[in-house]
C-alpha cells in the first residue's frame, strides 16, 4: 500500500497472519514499496485489532500472537471509543485498561502520519499493557484513510479521525489535552507518558510542553523544528513534503483546511516563505523548549543519520537546548527504519532484539513505573557508527544481512561526541594525473573550478527517501561509482589514501564524529544557484559510500562576483577505513530539494587569498 489501503474494502478483515509475514515486518517495519506504508505491517495490526474486538470469525493469528492477545485480554479490558475534542471533532481511539484497583501509569500514543491510523502499532500497545501500563492510542485529527465514493463525496475509514490535519498545530495540542481529560476520567492514572513515532512524536513533545500532566515523553524519528526540517539554507525539502502528502490517506482538499492548503501551495511555489516558516515554527517543539525545561519532563529522542524527512541537525538543536533528563539515540538508516519493526511486530526478529524499542520502553519504565533499571546511568547520547556492522550474503534475497550489529558509542553529552577537529583545504589538481581537485593540509588560493549548473547527477544523497536508508539498516548501503560522476556538472576534491593511527582502536584512518562544515567561495553566471555538498568515503577501486551532505541556495547574485559561504553538513558518525580517501563533491541539484540553479549557467568554485575554501571535519 502507499497512501491508501488497496484491494480491501473499508472495514473488511485482513487475512491470517503468517510467519513469512512476520519476517517481512521484522525486515521492513512500517515501510512498503517506495515510501508507502507496509501492507503486511498494516494487516498485522488490523488482525490484532480484529481479534481484540472479537470481530474475527476465524483465527487470524499465529500461536504466539494469539497467546499475546489472550494474556492481555485476561489482564485488561479493551475499548474503541471516540473522544470528543474541544471543538466537537471526534478522534478515533483505542484503550487497554488493566484490571486492577491499584493506580497504574498510562501511556498515550498519538498515531503517526499514516492512512492506517492507530491500528498500525497495535503490537506495541499490547507490549505496553503487559509491562504494566494502561494504554490509550488515538488517531490525530484528519489523519487516516479517506476514500471517494461514487456520485461525489468521501467516506472515512473506521480508524480515521474527524476534522482536518493541523500539522502539529494548536488544535493538536488542544486535542492532546482533551485526550488526557478523557484518560483521567477513564483510567485515573498514577502518571502519564506520551510515546510517539514521527508525527506522533512531535505531537507528544508539543502536548507535554502545553499540559503539565505529562510526566515523560518518548519521541521516535522525531522533529525538533518543523520549519527547519523542511526549509533550511534557503532550500525547500520538496521530496519530503511530497512523501508526507502521499501518506495522508486522502486528497489535499479533503485533508487540510483552506489556510493549510494555502501554506502548502506557497511552499510549493516558493512564495510567502517567511509566513510558511512562521507557520512551521509555531509547530516546532523547539519553540516551547523553555516550558519543557521548566517542568523537567524527561524526554527520549531517536533519529537517524541519513534521515530523509526530519534531518538530524534540527533534532540536535532542540536536544541541546533541553536541560531535562534526556536521551538521544542516533541510528543507521532513515525515517522510522530502526524502531518500525519493533513497533509493528515482535521485538525479537530475525536480526535480533529491537534495541530502538527496548530502550524506549526502558525509559518509560523508569520514569513512569519507577523501575530500578539502568536508565539513570545512561549517557545522554548513543551514536551508532555507520556501517560498522558485519554482514554475510543472504541467499534468499541476494543482498547482505547483518550478523553482528554496528558499534554504538555512548557519550555523556553531545558536546563530547567531537573531541578534535581537522581542516582540509581545497586545492587545484591533485598529483598523479588525477584531474580532480585536492583536499590538502595547507591553505591553497588562486585557483578556480567550474561546472555547468542545473542538471541532476549521479552524486545524490539517496535514491529514495526511506528505501535507501532501509537498505543501509539491513546491511546494504548504497555504493557510488565515483569514476562515473560527470565532472562537467560537478566538482570533486579528494584526499590521498589515508593512514590509520597505530594507536587507534578500531584502526580507522578517520573517526568522523559530529557536524562537518564547508566554506566555499562561489560565483555564478546567473543571478541564483544552488550548491549541494556531499562527503564520500572512497575505496581503492573508486567506489564510495556517502557519509553526509547538505544543500545551500544563493539568490540575488551579481554575475561573476564572488560570494563566500559557510554551512554545516548533517551530523555523522563514520569510520573511514585505512587506505580509503575522503572526497568532497559539489553539484547544483539533488532530487530531494528545490534548486535555484539556472540550466545552462556556470557555477565556479574558487579560493581567494585570505578566504581559502575548506572542509572542516569533526573527529572523535
Amino acid at each position: 500500500m502507499s497512501g491508501t489501503q488497496e484491494n480491501r474494502p473499508t472495514g473488511a478483515l485482513p487475512g491470517a497472519v503468517t510467519r513469512a509475514q512476520l519476517k517481512q515486518v521484522a525486515d521492513n517495519g512500517i515501510w512498503g514499496v517506495g515510501a508507502g506504508v507496509n501492507r503486511e505491517a498494516a494487516d498485522l495490526g488490523e488482525a490484532l485489532v480484529a481479534t481484540l474486538q472479537g470481530t474475527a470469525t476465524r483465527s487470524l493469528l499465529t500461536p504466539e500472537l494469539q497467546e499475546l492477545t489472550d494474556r492481555v485480554l485476561r489482564s485488561a479490558t479493551v475499548g474503541f471509543p471516540w473522544i470528543e475534542a474541544a471543538d466537537k471533532v471526534r478522534l478515533a481511539a483505542h484503550t487497554i485498561k488493566l484490571k486492577t484497583t491499584e493506580p497504574r501509569p498510562l501511556v498515550i500514543v498519538p498515531a503517526g502520519w499514516t492512512p492506517v491510523g492507530w491500528p498500525l502499532f497495535e503490537y506495541a500497545y499490547l507490549c505496553l499493557a503487559l509491562r504494566g501500563y494502561h494504554v490509550l492510542a488515538y488517531t490525530p485529527r484528519g489523519i487516516g484513510l479517506t476514500l471517494p465514493v461514487a456520485g461525489g463525496g468521501f467516506v472515512d475509514g473506521p480508524f480515521t479521525s474527524g476534522g482536518t490535519i493541523d500539522v502539529g498545530g494548536p488544535k493538536d495540542w488542544a486535542d492532546g489535552t482533551s485526550v488526557i481529560d478523557y484518560a483521567v476520567r477513564h483510567f485515573a492514572p498514577s502518571r502519564i507518558g506520551f510515546l510517539g513515532e514521527s508525527y506522533g512524536s512531535g505531537i507528544a513533545q508539543l502536548v507535554a510542553a502545553h499540559d503539565d500532566r505529562v510526566d515523560a515523553v518518548v519521541a521516535l524519528s522525531t522533529w525538533g523544528n518543523l520549519a527547519t526540517s523542511l526549509y533550511h539554507n534557503d532550500t525547500r525539502h520538496m521530496k519530503a513534503v511530497e512523501v508526507l502528502l502521499s501518506l495522508t490517506g486522502g486528497p489535499v482538499e479533503r485533508k487540510f483546511d483552506e489556510e493549510t492548503q494555502r501554506k502548502l501551495a506557497d511552499f510549493a511555489a516558493n512564495r510567502n516563505i517567511e509566513q510558511v516558516v512562521a507557520w512551521g515554527t509555531e509547530r516546532a517543539p523547539e519553540a516551547y523548549v523553555e516550558a519543557t525545561n521548566h517542568r523537567g519532563v524527561p524526554t527520549f529522542f531517536s533519529n537517524t543519520w541519513h534521515e530523509g524527512l526530519f534531518p538530524v541537525n534540527q533534532v540536535l538543536t532542540t536536544f541541546n537546548q533541553l536541560t531535562v533528563p534526556k536521551r538521544l539515540n542516533l541510528w543507521i538508516g532513515d525515517h522510522a527504519v530502526p524502531e518500525g519493526p519493533g513497533l509493528t511486530g515482535p521485538l525479537d526478529g530475525p536480526a535480533g532484539p529491537n534495541l530502538a524499542m527496548a530502550e524506549a520502553y526502558a525509559w518509560l519504565d523508569h520514569h513512569l513505573l519507577g523501575a530500578a533499571n539502568d536508565v539513570p546511568t545512561w549517557p545522554e547520547v548513543s551514536s551508532q557508527v555507520m556501517f560498522t556492522y558485519k554482514t554475510q550474503p543472504d541467499p534468499g534475497s541476494g543482498n547482505d544481512s547483518v550478523v553482528t550489529p554496528a558499534v554504538r558509542e555512548p557519550r555523556r553529552t553531545w558536546e563530547e561526541v567531537t573531541t578534535s577537529t581537522e581542516r582540509w583545504y581545497l586545492a587545484d589538481t591533485a598529483t598523479g594525473g588525477d584531474q580532480d581537485g585536492l583536499l590538502g593540509s595547507r591553505p591553497a588560493s588562486g585557483w578556480s573550478r567550474e561546472f555547468a549548473a542545473g542538471g541532476l547527477t549521479d552524486a545524490t544523497a539517496m535514491d529514495g527517501i526511506v528505501q535507501t536508508g532501509k537498505a543501509e539498516w539491513n546491511g546494504n548501503p548504497k555504493s557510488y561509482a565515483t569514476r562515473a560522476f560527470d565532472r562537467k556538472q560537478l566538482a570533486v576534491w579528494a584526499t590521498g589514501p589515508l593512514s590509520a593511527d597505530a594507536d587507534a582502536d578500531p584502526k580507522a584512518a578517520r573517526r568522523i564524529r559530529g557536524l562537518p562544515h564547508v566554506r566555499l567561495t562561489v560565483r555564478s553566471s546567473a543571478a541564483s544557484t544552488t550548491l549541494v555538498a556531499y562527503l564520500f568515503d572512497v575505496a581503492a577501486d573508486s567506489t564510495a559510500r556517502i557519509i553526509t551532505h547538505e544543500p545551500y541556495t544563493l539568490s540575488d547574485l551579481v554575475s561573476d562576483q564572488d560570494v563566500t559561504i559557510t554551512w554545516d553538513l548533517q551530523a555523522a558518525a563514520y569510520d573511514v577505513p585505512a587506505g580509503h580517501r575522503l572526497a568532497l563533491v559539489v553539484n547544483s541539484r539533488d532530487q530531494l530539494y528545490s534548486h535555484a540553479s539556472v540550466e545552462g549557467s556556470t557555477t565556479t568554485i574558487g579560493s581567494p587569498p585570505g578566504d581559502e575554501s575548506y572542509l572542516h571535519l569533526p573527529l572523535g
